[in-house]
């Protein structure tokens, strides 16, 4: 390796953000890519959102029981997907709250992961400004952040 070339980190545990949006997806390839490169672990987390309920729904502890079921099924497909993709230890963690918060706050310290891969757009798009979430969880993450696009 000559004196201009960068060694490539080693990271031991990655985390990634998902949802259904295509950059999310993007995220989560990639996450898998460099978990494989790196020989780490990965964690997968969701969060959910209690804005995208109405407040009868909100109040209603089956139907966010229910949605939190679905969401776990939901990630439970991603960790199978990252399992055969050779991915040796995979974790998954759901939470509910503000995104960039509740990632920066408390998963990345639960699960003492060293970088955080997410996508630069949400599930909604701009008008939900997921855009700005990529920019807090990039600004005030203790840990490297990769944003996808």
């Amino acid at each position: 390796m000559d004196k201009n070339e960068m060694p490539h980190t080693k990271f031991k545990r990655i985390l990634v953000g998902v949802d259904d949006s295509p950059d999310a997806q993007l995220a989560f390839r990639y996450a898998i890519s460099e978990a494989r490169l790196s020989d780490a672990s990965l964690v997968i987390a969701s969060v959910l959102e209690p804005e995208d309920m109405n407040v009868y729904q909100a109040l209603s502890k089956d139907y966010v029981h229910g949605e939190r079921k679905e969401l776990a099924e939901h990630i439970n497909q991603y960790r199978d997907l990252a399992l055969r993709a050779g991915v040796k230890a995979v974790d998954t963690v759901i939470e509910e709250g503000d995104p960039g918060e509740v990632i920066v706050k408390t998963i990345i310290p639960a699960v003492k992961a060293d970088l955080l891969i997410v996508g630069s757009l949400s599930k909604t798009g701009v008008r939900k400004y997921f855009g700005s979430q990529a920019a807090y969880m990039a600004k005030y993450a203790p840990i490297s952040v990769m944003v996808v696009r």
